[in-house]
């Protein structure tokens, strides 16, 4: 995270900010939104990031908000200071796959009376109804805000019909891959992830995406499409200010 403190800088960002108009109201503060209170983690020196962590003007505690990183020590840190802060600290460990070449991943031919292509704002309820994690209105503006503004693939049938999907999320890793039921077993997430990969890759970006640890199944295909494991765990750890007792 870049925190600007030049006056200079401050006044070209307010200007550019001001210049995209209506785009960046997106942008707008929400404390309960867990989507949009994001932090990434990334250093060298562990007491960096904990002091960091102690400047009240660069994390909000106030918001419910996630960090993840895959730095050694940020889980700790990151649990002493929910301590210090007296907030809510609710850590999950993931495994990261990296895919050195896209260009290698083994697909099937797509068939002809599909057609590859890309989400629009038509499709975000039907993600919104389909995520894990969906089903509320902070999901859906932040599924929104995915695919107005990263990189995402989709299968539609003959009639323009969503069929399978994959997108970025915020960090550029690859995440809310589906598969309608009725079409699934066809390869179609292959497909859609190695389009989507190849273009990033294309880009100059790298190409990973994150499975939880006990998901065996994602694992063993990511293994199978060509996906090597990095040695350090990716940690996302939720912070949610406690409810305040108050006094009766």
């Amino acid at each position: 995270m870049l925190i600007l403190s030049c006056p200079s800088k401050l006044q070209l960002l307010e200007g550019i900010l001001r210049k995209s108009l209506p785009q960046t109201l997106s942008v707008a503060k929400d404390d309960s939104d867990l989507y949009t209170n994001m932090y990434a983690a990334f250093y060298h020196d562990l007491d960096a990031y904990r002091t960091l962590l102690q400047d009240s003007d660069a994390v909000n505690w106030a918001q419910t908000l996630y960090i993840l990183g895959h730095q050694d020590g940020l889980y700790e840190a990151s649990r002493d200071a929910a301590a210090a802060k007296q907030t809510q600290f609710s850590p999950s460990s993931y495994f990261t796959y990296l895919h050195p070449d896209p260009n290698k991943m083994q697909a099937r031919q797509l068939d002809p009376s599909l057609r590859l292509s890309t989400l629009n704002s038509s499709h975000v309820d039907l993600l919104n109804e389909t995520w894990a994690y969906g089903g509320s209105k902070h999901s859906r503006g932040y599924l929104a805000a995915l695919v107005r503004s990263f990189p995402n693939s989709c299968i539609l049938d003959s009639n323009g019909r969503l069929v399978s999907w994959s997108i970025l999320d915020p960090f550029g890793a690859l995440a809310h891959g589906y598969t309608l039921p009725e079409y699934r077993g066809q390869g179609y997430i292959t497909i859609i992830n190695k389009d989507l990969a190849m273009r990033v890759h294309a880009s100059g970006y790298p190409v990973y995406g994150n499975v939880a640890l006990d998901n065996e199944r994602m694992q063993n295909y990511l293994k199978y499409w060509g996906f090597q494991r990095l040695s350090a765990l990716c940690h996302f750890i939720y912070h949610t200010p406690k409810p305040s007792t108050g006094s009766i």
